[in-house]
């Protein structure tokens, strides 16, 4: 009976049988990414030498990026995306969507910017033949995020659902407060600051001329 206990203690302990622990949302984006970003570059046949040089993003944190030692940041993956001429999901979308998807809240998986005072969480499943992309955006209050330009002829249409949000694009900046609405040209350098003392909550489409992913 006691060999029987301590062979029962000894299977519990040993690593082989015991189930596997559920990854964190950065893991599971660090390891999404990770797959998406090899696969991406290695069908453009580029080098990570290459890639480094077309995005400004250095070759020692795309090597970090592709391993999955490292979660990348949002304006990080913007110069990657626009680097390689995908759209931002194309990166950050698992691919394994097909009929009806649910997309629980609980496991959403949010991408942050280096302060963690802006986050971006995609509303969609990926899709081959996409034309459009819809994001949750939220901003601290008294901060900003500033985007790079994306693939030319992409609009950005976005709603504020909560807070007071300034919205720059092409030199000219736009108040919008709480329901109020713009569309944009996103092809340009743009900001978007909270000019308010609470947490700005945003819709984001984005339009492209042509499908992508």
């Amino acid at each position: 009976m006691l060999q029987k206990k301590r062979a029962a203690r000894k299977t519990a302990a040993d690593p082989s049988t015991a189930a596997p622990l559920p990854q964190s949302g950065a893991e599971q984006i660090a390891g999404i990414v990770s797959r998406n970003l090899k696969r991406l570059r290695m069908r453009r046949d580029l080098s990570l030498e290459a890639l480094a040089k077309l995005s400004g993003v250095s070759r020692g944190m795309l090597s970090q990026i592709e391993l999955g030692r490292s979660v990348p940041t949002i304006s990080l993956l913007w110069k990657v995306a626009h680097a390689l001429g995908v759209p931002f999901a194309a990166l950050t979308s698992d691919g394994n969507a097909g009929g009806t998807v649910l997309l629980p809240a609980e496991k959403a998986k949010l991408l942050t910017s280096a302060g963690g005072n802006f986050t971006s969480r995609a509303l969609f499943p990926f899709d081959s033949e996409r034309k459009v992309e819809f994001y949750k955006l939220t901003l601290a209050p008294e901060s900003e995020e500033v985007a790079e330009p994306h693939a030319p002829g992409t609009m950005e249409n976005l709603v504020v659902a909560a807070g007071q949000v300034e919205i720059t694009a092409a030199g000219v900046s736009y108040l919008l407060r709480t329901d109020d609405a713009i569309l944009f040209e996103a092809d340009v350098p743009h900001r978007y600051r909270n000019i308010g003392t609470k947490l700005a909550v945003m819709y984001l489409v984005m339009t492209y001329t042509d499908a992508v992913g």
